[in-house]
């Protein structure tokens, strides 16, 4: 435990205090509380989309994968990269005019049910606990090198951290969180990444050259299938995570902080571009990692690969590098894990609570009060999950989130926005589906069960063979929504055609006859 990062800790730790003590102040609607106040601009908004998005498996486990397993690592860039197109092209404007709050307000925005409200409450949660175990498990390993102290521990204070972020600070206080880790996550990248090229010579063909011979599998290392061999897996992972960030209930809610879908629209290409930098920045990470900390010393200190970019920093900046690159990673999970506390809490607070039990009738008081308590349920039940997967790679575990979001969320949002014969049994259908398939299909996955003891939580055989079973789940998500819609004969082209009219302009119908 050095000075320095002591320093960079403490002074990271107490900017985010800052911001909260800053944000509680401008905290007392439910509005101000879930969505800021609706008043980020699209710039501000772009960045905090990036700071969300860019998660400990961004900087963390997508470097280690690289570093480990060269071009089956960078899948995970490529498919998160061209998930922000989805997003941009179909998604963002139509959840912006239709939602308020979060998801669940999109959908019944057209459904006008309880069932459906709570189906989408469901399946926000189940996706938050999966993310947020995959950041506390980033959290923990990083703390626990940074400051040597035990796994359990560090994660104890990341989720005391993100707690009170939440809890006093609300949107406000985690929008400005995610700004400044996105800026900061980029400085201590971009730096990163000149050293890399620097020792290089400042020539790509150099590095993809020597990366060659730089790991003990030659020259597989720059061409895939040296980890993902199964072709099919392969897409079904790229599918999870292309689709699966459309559906995404922390990205989702994030178009809820702008004053309307031009702004929304702004902060999407914002986001696209902050995204699309770095993760064209993690092959200077991954590479430089196997090249210059090397197989061994990475596995050595994260079995997954996860302390892949702090050792690299380490190795090329010392030990100030080193400690800021840490103190960086620690505010890239503070970030996002407020952001995923925030979207469950509101499932839980705004829809099961506010809209279900109480049917609407609830002061901003009583909405405050709820989602806070939301906010302490979420982050108990997320830090002891965590205190059970630490030797999981956290790459894999948001890619698992990705794969239940595309597969419960992306149908539903699809057929909502774009579909006229679309109805309630459909839309609980879709849910339902693409929610239990997946979770199900994991279940019986490689993640879970391996003939080898230690190599996966249960000895056995698995009875499917895909990591990532979204190429099954999505298609039935899709699938369940599309047979729900047809065997009910409920139908309503009116409300279809309020909520188109809604969805592409943001102007009500009622506006528009008036």
């Amino acid at each position: 435990m050095s000075f320095t990062a002591i320093f960079f800790f403490v002074a990271i730790v107490g900017l985010t205090l800052v911001i909260t003590w800053w944000a509680s102040k401008r905290t007392s609607s439910a509005s101000d509380f879930y969505t800021a106040g609706g008043g980020l601009t699209g710039w501000q908004n772009g960045l905090a989309i990036a700071g969300d998005y860019l998660s400990a498996a961004s900087f963390l486990g997508i470097a280690g994968a690289v570093a480990l397993f060269g071009f089956d690592g960078f899948f995970f860039s490529i498919g998160y990269l061209v998930a922000y197109l989805v997003v941009l092209y179909i998604v963002a404007e139509p959840l912006r005019n239709l939602g308020k709050f979060t998801l669940a307000d999109m959908i019944t925005a057209r459904f006008d049910s309880s069932k459906v409200r709570g189906t989408a409450a469901l399946s926000t949660i189940t996706i938050v606990l999966f993310y947020m175990i995959a950041q506390l498990v980033g959290a923990g390993a990083l703390i626990q090198l940074l400051l040597g102290i035990d796994y359990w521990v560090a994660v104890l204070i990341v989720g005391f951290m993100m707690t009170t972020y939440v809890l006093f600070g609300g949107m406000t206080a985690t929008s400005w969180v995610q700004i400044i880790k996105a800026c900061l996550l980029m400085i201590g990248t971009v730096i990163i990444s000149f050293l890399v090229l620097k020792e290089f010579g400042f020539s790509i063909a150099t590095m993809f050259k020597e990366m060659e011979t730089a790991t003990d599998s030659g020259a597989a290392y720059l061409n895939p299938g040296l980890k993902y061999q199964n072709g099919v897996d392969t897409i079904s992972m790229l599918i999870a995570l292309v689709l699966g960030t459309a559906g995404l209930p922390h990205i989702l809610m994030r178009f809820f902080t702008v004053k309307d879908a031009k702004t929304a629209r702004s902060s999407v290409i914002w986001a696209t571009w902050i995204v699309g930098i770095f993760y064209i920045l993690t092959i200077f990470l991954g590479f430089g990692a196997a090249k210059f900390v090397g197989k061994e010393k990475i596995i050595e200190a994260n079995a997954a690969g996860n302390m892949a970019a702090p050792l690299l920093a380490d190795a090329l900046g010392g030990d100030i590098l080193f400690s800021f690159v840490c103190a960086v990673a620690f505010a890239t999970i503070l970030a996002v894990v407020a952001g995923l506390v925030l979207s469950g809490a509101s499932a839980l607070s705004h829809d099961i609570y506010g809209q279900i039990i109480k049917k609407g009738k609830v002061t901003e008081k009583e909405q405050v009060l709820a989602a806070r308590i939301g906010s302490i349920t979420i982050a108990i039940i997320s830090i002891l999950l965590a205190l059970g997967a630490q030797t999981l790679n956290v790459a894999f575990l948001v890619s698992l989130a990705f794969c239940i979001a595309g597969s419960a969320n992306l149908p539903v949002i699809i057929y909502t926005i774009y579909w006229k014969r679309f109805n309630t049994a459909g839309a609980i259908t879709a849910m339902l589906t693409g929610l239990i398939s997946a979770l199900v299909l994991v279940a019986v996955s490689p993640n879970l069960w391996n003939p080898v003891e230690g190599k996966a939580i249960f000895v056995g055989d698995p009875l499917i063979m895909l990591t990532n079973p979204a190429i099954i789940s999505v298609p039935l998500g899709f699938l369940g929504g599309f047979i729900g819609t047809l065997l009910s004969k409920e139908s309503d082209a009116k409300k279809y055609r309020e909520v188109d009219v809604k969805a592409n302009t943001g102007i009500s119908v009622q506006d528009v006859s008036h």
